[in-house]
């Protein structure tokens, strides 16, 4: 299998333990299977295979019984991936709850935030319809015809998101692009500036109801929303698998009541259906000069959380994502917000909480507590999007390998990242005792968000004209438009720096800055290494002359270059003077493709009779699993005995080089950050006992 120079790919400062690179760079993976590379003429699965041809399926032995630690390590079954299972109906109920969830959030506090800068006067009714037609064109324009429209088209094998579209666009170059490179990595620090703001604003949003049952609950509401996140980030780590089939039904409640409390209000004022005119939004944009600024910044409000519509499109599909978008979501939201717009014109007091002044005092308590539920299951929603996207990342090769935990046997995608658990909770908890406010909070949100949704219109862009070949002047009247409103949402939102935008911004920073130079470094080890290389072919043709003796069983060399002799097996020569029967050169590749088919899961190619190469595909949506990746490189012709082999990983001490200024900075932040990694055994889920470990000092 062809493999780019320097493209980006797995492997860190561990990289002899694996971490391919990827696909050649001019190589379309969707045509890669294993069946290209295997020999014609692969040996039998089990020396005994005929003879058990005619017993029972029950009384045949397993041939893969012997893998049984290796696939126990695992978790012991196949990954499931793609849409889940189910009809339509169920899958667009699913999707209400995740897909859904953030967005649905949104009229707690968006018309609120929108109608503040033009209401310190007085709000005049005309102001207020502006600012309704305002956040119905919005979704619209953004939500609708940008990605339930157009972006749902654009999956990598069914999958979604700023990191799928990168790899789309960069295999429609069939070159690495630097520019592709650097908006990739920032649309993924963007999207985790998201991550930190969304929980807290949305509990802290709800929770602050409380305050219209009784005033003497204000009191309560910093200790409740504490004591919710403290509870939602403990879970984590047992899964939500238990409690994730309640999202859907709460969500489509909590929609369904929108819808309905927004129809009350409109049929009691139809007037404001006046807002689907979007000539109120020019309108009011025109004479509002300055403020219309202030208002664009909260009217984006209304749509953070659009990304989880394609970030999501791998767990349910196109159709149950646009079927709960037409069907129930986007309707309820418009109905909500001209409900909420009714009311603030009929009573301007109600400017203060116009959501949940719209039902009458009994039910303020049963709102409070959906609000809540509602607001719970978008944290849930988000930080279980940044596990995602963060597995992705590592796969791509933008941060160090991570301890990644599967916390469901039936679905791979849901897993567990202590690290970034800890680092979400400690932020999300600093920004609520820090800001004590939704209001607050709200000059914080929508920078992050706005930045992700532009890096995705370029990406979007690149892919279009490049990989589909639209005309430039197709792609240029669709997205020229569309980037324009954008930019005018991020200058909006730049407004905002001072009163708390600084925070998603300097986190993305920080987190930019770290995943390029995690990118820089394993790029210059790569070069090291291919600078230091002993090819392999001219190693195995004078093995027989090393004196070295042969031992039993079967040695995996895992490396990033199945060209070159790996430098654990160099090591092992050189300090114990053995060589084994058998010596399999092993590489983890990471496919340009979210989850790798099984005929493309493994490349065996046997040497002679005692070296072959296996390559052990997985996409950048996976956790490489080598225990179940080994079942198939089994039944595509290697033979061994678990109990009779090695797995050699190599572990090295990195140490910054005599660089200056910048250079020596970034190489001291990539030696820091390899500490961060997990062990190689625990991140390719390898049993401890068939493990040895060899340790280099390398100078980066």
């Amino acid at each position: 299998m062809s493999r780019a120079p320097g493209d980006e790919g797995g492997s860190g400062p561990e990289a002899e333990a694996g971490g391919g690179t990827g696909q050649s760079a001019g190589q379309n993976t969707d045509q890669t299977s294993a069946s290209d590379t295997a020999p014609d003429t692969a040996p039998d699965l089990a020396p005994d295979a005929d003879a058990d041809a005619d017993l029972p399926p029950d009384l045949a032995p397993d041939p893969d019984a012997d893998l049984a630690q290796l696939v126990e390590a695992g978790h012991g079954a196949e990954e499931r991936r793609g849409p889940g299972q189910g009809g339509l109906a169920a899958l667009a109920l699913g999707a209400v709850g995740v897909v859904y969830g953030d967005i649905g959030t949104s009229p707690i506090y968006a018309l609120r935030q929108a109608l503040r800068p033009v209401a310190q006067h007085g709000l005049a009714p005309s102001a207020a319809l502006g600012v309704c037609s305002l956040l119905i064109w919005v979704l619209v324009i953004i939500v609708t015809l940008k990605y339930v429209t157009f972006l749902l088209r654009a999956d990598n094998r069914g999958e979604g998101g700023v990191l799928a579209l990168y790899t789309l666009a960069r295999l429609a170059f069939g070159r690495r692009v630097l520019a592709l490179l650097a908006l990739a990595i920032a649309g993924a620090a963007l999207f985790f500036g998201d991550a930190i703001i969304t929980p807290a604003i949305s509990v802290l949003s709800a929770v602050e109801g409380m305050e219209l049952i009784a005033p003497g609950l204000s009191d309560f509401v910093l200790p409740v929303t504490l004591g919710i996140l403290v509870a939602l980030f403990a879970v984590q780590s047992r899964g939500t698998e238990a409690i994730s089939v309640a999202f859907g039904p709460i969500t489509a409640l909590w929609f369904l009541v929108l819808g309905v409390t927004g129809a009350q209000h409109v049929l009691a004022d139809p007037s404001v259906l006046a807002a689907f005119d979007p000539r109120h939004a020019l309108a009011f944009l025109s004479v509002s000069g300055p403020r219309s600024f202030l208002v664009l910044g909260a009217v984006f409000l209304a749509v953070t959380g659009a990304e989880a519509l394609y970030a999501d499109l791998g767990h349910f599909g196109k159709a149950p994502i646009r079927l709960a978008w037409y069907g129930l979501v986007f309707p309820a939201l418009v109905l909500n917000y001209l409900g909420q717009t009714a009311l603030v014109i009929g009573d301007p007091a109600a400017l203060k909480n116009p959501f949940f002044l719209m039902v009458p005092g009994w039910a303020l308590p049963l709102l409070v507590g959906l609000a809540t539920c509602a607001t719970v299951i978008a944290a849930q929603a988000v930080i279980s999007g940044a596990f995602s996207m963060t597995r992705a990342a590592i796969q791509l090769g933008f941060l160090p390998r991570l301890s990644i935990r599967h916390t469901s046997g039936r679905h791979s995608g849901q897993i567990y990242i202590p690290a970034l658990n800890w680092l979400l909770f400690v932020g999300v908890i600093w920004l609520v005792l820090a800001f004590r406010s939704s209001n607050a909070l709200a000059s914080a949100y929508g920078i992050a968000v706005t930045g992700t949704m532009i890096v995705t219109t370029a990406l979007a862009v690149v892919l279009a004209r490049r990989g589909w070949h639209k005309s430039l002047g197709l792609v240029a009247v669709l997205a020229l438009p569309l980037a324009a409103l954008e930019l005018a949402f991020l200058a909006a939102n730049l407004l905002k720096l001072p009163d708390g935008g600084y925070v998603p911004v300097t986190l993305a920073v920080v987190l930019g800055v770290a995943m390029a130079a995690w990118w820089r470094g394993t790029q210059r080890l790569r070069a090291r290494e291919r600078a230091e290389r002993v090819d392999l072919q001219a190693f195995i043709g004078s093995a027989d002359e090393s004196g070295a003796a042969r031992v039993p069983g079967t040695a995996f060399f895992l490396t990033g270059d199945p060209t070159a002799v790996p430098a654990t097996l160099l090591n092992n020569l050189r300090h114990n003077r053995v060589l084994h029967d058998q010596n399999v050169i092993l590489t983890v590749e990471t496919l340009r493709v979210p989850v790798a088919r099984p005929d493309e899961r493994v490349s065996y190619d046997p040497i002679d009779a005692h070296f072959a190469r296996l390559t052990l595909n997985f996409g950048f949506m996976e956790t490489p699993n080598l225990g179940l990746a080994l079942i198939h490189a089994r039944r595509a012709g290697l033979k061994f005995d678990v109990m009779a082999s090695t797995f050699f990983l190599g572990r090295r001490k990195l140490v910054a080089g005599e660089g200056h200024g910048l250079r020596r900075w970034l190489d001291r932040l990539y030696v820091g950050l390899g500490r961060f990694s997990a062990d190689p055994s625990e991140f390719y889920h390898l049993p401890r006992n068939l493990v040895v470990e060899l340790g280099t000092r390398t100078q980066i």
